[in-house]
This record gives structure tokens, C-alpha cells and sequence, in this order.
């Protein structure tokens, strides 16, 4: 079993629904790797310009820091993070961590209609065309789990703890 889970997707996807019930089912923390951005990341994704690698190099050495000092501390946690792509993954196994992946799929207009619904989210619908262009889904040689949006929350949740389990 992994120290670290990351429940990574484009955003809109649910990390942050299906990583709290996954962290609550498991008995481990749960934190939103969006708290990890530093204030100009998210003026600059308000204001509807996507980030740049150089913006979010420092983002993910914040979350691999923390999940590595939480397997270092004896703790577990579960953070919602895009990372989008291989080269962001690898950025975060890179802290030495026990992380294995949670990849959220789902269509284009699924999740558009998602984020069209939301409110009080700094991520603006406007640039989820940029977070499709940048993903680059798991390989299979990353051992991540990927599991449909199309289900409720609760049995995404249960088909990645299974996952996890196995």
C-alpha cells in the first residue's frame, strides 16, 4: 500500500470529491494540492491564462515535499492533484515517497458541464480546452489506476480502493 495517494485528472474531473471520501474511507488525510499554489498561480488561472511548467514546478516540489514528510512522520494522505503530465509525476515520485496515482477519466463534455455548474472556483470552464491539450494519461509502466467519471462518486471511490487493495 502506498503512503501517498494522488487522485490526478483535469480539473473538473472530482479529485477533490473523490479524493476526501477515498482519504475518509482510508483513515488518511486529505488535502487539495490547489492549497498548495502560490497566490500568483491562481491570479494567473483566474485572470484565464493556464500555467506554464516553470509556474508549476514549485507547486509540485511543495506537494512531493509534504507527502514525503508524511511518510517520514509515519502518516498517509491523499492530495487531489491535476498532474497532467508524465514529467509532473515523475517530479513527484521524485521526493522519495510511496505514491501511486488515481487517474480520473472522463469525456471533454462531461466535464465542461461540470465546471459550467460549479461556483467559487478560481479554474475558469474557458481553460479546460488547455488541461485536455496538456494530459498525458498514465502508462502502463506507472502502475496508475484509471477509473471512469461516468459513476457516482461512492463507486469510483470503492472501484479505486479495490484497486488500491489488490
Amino acid at each position: 500500500m502506498p503512503t501517498a495517494v494522488i487522485v490526478m485528472g483535469v480539473s473538473g474531473c472530482g479529485k477533490s470529491t473523490v479524493g476526501q471520501a477515498l482519504a475518509s474511507c482510508l483513515g488518511w488525510d486529505f488535502r487539495d494540492g490547489d492549497a498548495f499554489h502560490p497566490a500568483a498561480n491562481v491570479a494567473k488561472m483566474r485572470s484565464g491564462a493556464p500555467l506554464t511548467d516553470d509556474d508549476r514546478w514549485p507547486w509540485l516540489d511543495a506537494i512531493a515535499t509534504h507527502a514525503a514528510d508524511l511518510e517520514a512522520a509515519g502518516g498517509h494522505v491523499v492530495i487531489a492533484c491535476s498532474a497532467l503530465k508524465r514529467a509532473y509525476r515523475d517530479r513527484l515520485r521524485a521526493s522519495g515517497a510511496r505514491i501511486r496515482f488515481v487517474h480520473l477519466a472522463g469525456s471533454y463534455e462531461l466535464i465542461d458541464a461540470r465546471m459550467t455548474a460549479r461556483v467559487n472556483h478560481f479554474m475558469p470552464p474557458s481553460l479546460l480546452a488547455s488541461q485536455f491539450a496538456t494530459l498525458e494519461p498514465p502508462g502502463p509502466d506507472e502502475a496508475a489506476i484509471t477509473v471512469s467519471i461516468d459513476a457516482p462518486p461512492e463507486e469510483i471511490v470503492a472501484t479505486a480502493l479495490a484497486a488500491l487493495r489488490a
